[in-house]
């Protein structure tokens, strides 16, 4: 059994080949859906899919390393022809799709170095497939060391511990200069994308009392309705700064929009005696003078730029911590993944023996006949035992042999020692085994009679 990975992300593919390919809830339900109903694919693979705005990942197992039905489902559940990104996808198999994975949930592979959204986005990918039933032990158990592995990355290091845009480090900076962020008037001036952002990091923060002021009313109630918080004009600016704690201006306006005599004015009248002011326009919306102000503690966008840089680097030295992270994590992963390989020769072996068992025990309990039916029971349970005993060590060898160079060479040598697969189900070494004939087969079977009354006698299994 193989793990494939088939995805695009924003460094192989446009933002618009991203949005063609994205999968919200309700369509990630229905491709999962089709797939556990076993359309398009003959044999239907596990699957968990992973959507962001920056990413587009199908993680699936496969008896071979192909990715045809991969390209052709992702096709046909987005609408968009295969050549349309056959050249922007990338293809991992096996330890390379576990690899990506870990770094992915570590925040390694983001946009923004350590980013922490990626990792509810990935637990959701897999509640969403487990849902669906279409993620089996492997996937589960890959997804769930995945996460396991990005949390640790965030515990442990500094991969996500700081701010790394410039609205998270506004939002950032707001919740370190009041005394209960949750508690504090809020105001953020502009409604467009920058400003969304910021609102968006505040109310990760707790923040609950936001105003949103524009100059057009209806995008401050849009851009307020999103995030459960107020919206006014441009008009009530100045009455909402008498009670602000906190102000983040993020317009366009070609020019400033708050200046240093305005602000002393303010000030003046206002009940609080200090105020964050956090400007994160180009070009400034906040005159630089206003920071000279009595009270006024102000922010400007070069400031802020030079943060987020000093924050980038502290992740970015972060990394090598995760990257051990990751390595131990995934050698774990992998340990179980490589063993899993045996399985079939585990089976294979362990029906071999239990064949020999049966047709040995059937052959003797046939030549005992006075044997009573707790003795047949006993004899059985001792063959078991034997059986057990026998290849507890060659399994266990086996299992960690998995993960070795010559894990191959392993395999090939336990075939052969023990013929397998034999012809009828039972080895040559059986058939030679069996043929004990008449009394002298009674002879030796009757210690083992008396052997296996003693052990039950003793409470021995």
């Amino acid at each position: 059994m193989h793990i494939l990975c088939l995805g695009v992300n924003h460094t192989t593919a446009s933002l618009a080949l991203r949005e063609k390919l994205s999968f919200d809830e309700e369509s990630t339900h229905a491709a999962l859906t089709r797939l556990s109903r076993g359309e398009g694919f003959p044999q239907p693979p596990e699957m968990v899919i992973v959507s962001t705005c920056n990413r587009v990942e199908l993680y699936a197992t496969a008896v071979e390393p192909n990715f045809d039905a991969l390209e052709t489902f992702l096709a046909e559940a987005r609408g968009v022809a295969v050549e349309a990104f056959r050249d922007h996808v990338y293809r991992y198999v096996d330890e390379k799709a576990v690899s990506h994975l870990f770094r992915v949930a570590s925040g390694l592979d983001s946009m923004v170095l350590g980013e922490p959204q990626i990792l509810g986005q990935i637990t959701h990918s897999l509640e969403l497939a487990l849902d669906a039933g279409v993620c089996g032990t492997l996937l589960s158990r890959l997804f769930r060391s995945a996460i396991h592995a990005g949390k640790r990355a965030r515990t442990e290091t500094a991969i996500s511990r700081n701010p790394a845009s410039v609205p998270s480090l506004a939002a950032w900076l707001a919740a370190r200069e009041v005394k209960n962020i949750s508690l504090a008037q809020v105001v953020v001036v502009g409604a467009g994308e920058m400003a969304e952002l910021a609102v968006e990091a505040l109310r990760k923060r707790g923040a609950s009392q936001i105003t949103v002021v524009n100059r057009t009313l209806t995008r401050a109630q849009s851009l307020a309705a999103r995030w459960q918080a107020k919206a006014a004009t441009f008009e009530q600016l100045e009455e909402l700064l008498l009670e602000a704690e906190v102000v983040i201006t993020s317009t366009s306006a070609p020019h400033v929009i708050l200046h240093a005599s305005q602000m002393r004015r303010i000030m003046s009248k206002r009940h609080r005696p200090s105020i964050t002011m956090i400007d994160i326009a180009a070009p400034r919306d906040v005159e630089p003078a206003v920071g000279k102000v009595p009270g006024v503690k102000l922010y400007d966008l070069d400031q802020l730029q030079h943060q987020v840089q000093h924050l980038l680097a502290e992740r970015a030295a972060a990394a090598p911590q995760v990257e051990a992270i990751l390595a131990e994590e995934k050698a774990q992963f992998l340990q179980y993944f490589n063993s899993l390989n045996m399985l079939p020769l585990i089976t294979e072996l362990r029906q071999q023996a239990d064949a020999i068992r049966q047709y040995e025990l059937e052959r003797t309990l046939r030549r005992l006949p006075d044997l009573t039916q707790v003795e047949r029971e006993r004899i059985e349970a001792m063959t078991h035992a034997l059986v057990n005993k026998l290849l507890e060590a060659p399994t266990l060898r086996l299992r960690m042999e998995a993960n070795c160079p010559h894990a191959s060479e392993y395999a090939t040598a336990v075939r052969t020692l023990f013929d397998l697969p034999g012809d009828s189900g039972v080895c040559a070494f059986s058939k030679q085994f069996c043929s004990l004939q008449g009394s002298d087969e009674n002879m030796q079977l009757q210690p083992l009679i008396e052997s296996a009354n003693r052990g039950y006698s003793s409470g021995n299994s």
